[in-house]
């Protein structure tokens, strides 16, 4: 993710309660289908938007959560020890080219916000494929480019829908779901090549 990485002085843009609406969690759960006993690696966690609702619907499954800033790791840390928090979320410092995550260890390997902040997407999608079990899934959720900015990353830096499922084709893998999220994302969901 370097050169596009989140600044963690902008984390009110990632608690804004707006985000709940624009970008909802539950829909996310609801058409990925996350249900008790899913592994998932939440891959750029940041403050933990999407881990903690997904923690909550996999429990008491795994979830790792991983981030390449200490920083982000450390804020959602801070989240888990409040009352209530979800108790099955593993912090990992990594990055989305190198998770340091076991072979075969996820049912699902989300990208969330990020796919427009790496450099090498291929590289993404190895490390992707490597850690996900037998019929696992990765899940890209990102900016639509046909949305205004703000909230969002600039739209020129934004990669458009139809380019991401064209990176995963080209790469290989099986596009089964595309879906718009809430006001200003898309969902692709695709299997890895066949070993």
């Amino acid at each position: 993710m370097p050169g596009h990485v989140f600044n963690p002085k902008d984390l009110h843009k990632l608690e804004d309660p707006e985000r709940l609406v624009s970008m909802p969690p539950e829909d996310v759960v609801r058409i990925l289908g996350l249900t008790s006993g899913l592994r998932v690696a939440d891959v750029g966690a940041g403050s933990g938007f999407f881990a903690i609702p997904f923690a909550r619907a996999i429990a008491p499954a795994r979830l790792f959560a991983v981030d390449l800033q200490t920083e982000m790791l450390e804020i959602l840390r801070a989240k888990l020890a409040q009352s209530g928090a979800p108790r099955n979320i593993e912090l990992v410092l990594g990055a989305a080219s190198a998770t340091h995550l076991a072979t075969a260890s996820c049912d699902l390997v989300f990208l969330g916000n990020v796919w427009h902040e790496l450099d090498d997407r291929p590289a993404a999608l190895r490390e992707a494929a490597s850690i996900l079990a037998p019929g696992g899934r990765v899940a890209i959720l990102d900016w639509r480019a046909d949305r205004p900015h703000p909230p969002g990353p600039p739209v020129e830096h934004r990669i458009a829908a139809g380019e991401a499922v064209s990176t995963l084709t080209s790469a290989g893998w099986t596009v089964s779901k595309t879906a718009d999220i809430g006001l200003y994302s898309y969902l692709i969901v695709a299997s890895p090549p066949l070993a």
